[in-house]
């Protein structure tokens, strides 16, 4: 088929175009880009190498560890980049692979923040029966229809912007290739991409969404009827504080920019409503993890402690 595209580039307009603003900026992203990888990379690498952290609980997390960092890596080095130049081109085929991973990454991340939560149930719930339930196997086939699931809802949004036409301009009103600043640009129907972007990213959200506040309800209703001990509520609701925290941090902005989509709305609103989630969240998601979680600390303590590494030398 012909390529109908006649712009072969677009210019990211970023966040300001005040040149003192742009290096407060950068400074400040760099110093949470930095710490999103050391934070995530650090939670990775125990879940990794202590053996008491091979759990499925730990299992899942590691994946979102790996999914924050390269969900950060998507936008936030373009948008540092972008800070230091006066004009921020990228071409159609960076856009679409840039469009691409935004989604795969933000929508896997998004189910598997529902998997987790299933995960809490059965261990809350069921804890006789979790081993049997979340064995290996079905962590990894869980896992991996989290990423699966994620990557063929970017590639529909991906290859249905890749067919519209676009004929100029080619200013887009973002830090990176999003799709609502992509549609307002296009020159044919995006009827289309607003039905699959309200439809099926909105379900994808909800659907998530919805599982981790019925697994929740499940688990509060199990701790107030079955248990009696005062104690393992806590021990209980401390487990799955660190998770409900970032929940809230994920679902609330995504919901607020895709459920109800449409073209037109404000370009800043939009920008600083996906930095919460782009950029900002893959930094705390480590901390409330290890703040609130005394193994991860102490396997934290250990695995970087000065005895560990030399003994690894």
């Amino acid at each position: 088929m012909k390529n109908q595209t006649e712009v072969q580039k677009f210019i990211l307009l970023g966040l300001t175009h005040d040149h003192r603003e742009q290096y407060t900026l950068f400074v400040v992203f760099l110093l949470l880009y930095l710490a999103s990888l050391l934070g995530n990379g650090a939670i990775l690498a125990v879940a990794i190498a202590e053996p008491r952290l091979h759990t499925p609980m730990y299992f899942f997390l590691g994946n979102l560890s790996c999914l924050d960092i390269c969900y950060s890596t998507v936008t936030v080095p373009k948008m540092l980049s972008g800070f230091l130049t006066e004009r921020q081109a990228i071409s159609f085929i960076g856009c679409l692979v840039q469009l691409h991973f935004f989604y795969f990454l933000g929508s896997s991340e998004g189910i598997l923040l529902g998997v987790m939560a299933l995960d809490r149930y059965v261990a809350i719930c069921n804890p006789l029966r979790y081993t049997v339930i979340m064995n290996k196997l079905t962590c990894l086939l869980l896992a991996g229809a989290t990423w699966a699931a994620g990557f063929f809802h970017a590639l529909m949004h991906t290859v249905q912007t890749s067919r519209l036409w676009f004929c100029g301009p080619n200013l887009v009103q973002h830090f990176f290739c999003d799709i609502k600043p992509l549609l307002e640009l296009a020159c044919s129907s995006t009827t289309l991409n607003l039905s699959l972007l309200n439809i099926v990213t909105g379900s994808i959200a909800l659907g998530a969404f919805f599982l981790t506040l019925l697994s929740y309800c499940y688990i509060i209703a199990f701790l107030f009827f079955k248990l009696q001990s005062s104690q393992s509520h806590w021990k209980a609701f401390s487990t799955c504080a660190s998770h409900l925290t970032v929940v809230a941090f994920m679902y609330v902005p995504v919901i607020s920019n895709y459920l109800l989509a449409s073209t037109g709305e404000s370009a800043e609103r939009e920008m600083i409503v996906t930095i919460l989630y782009s950029a900002v969240t893959p930094v705390l998601n480590p901390l409330i993890y290890t703040l609130r979680n005394q193994e991860v600390k102490s396997a934290l303590k250990k695995v970087f402690s000065p005895q560990h590494l030399l003994g690894r030398i």
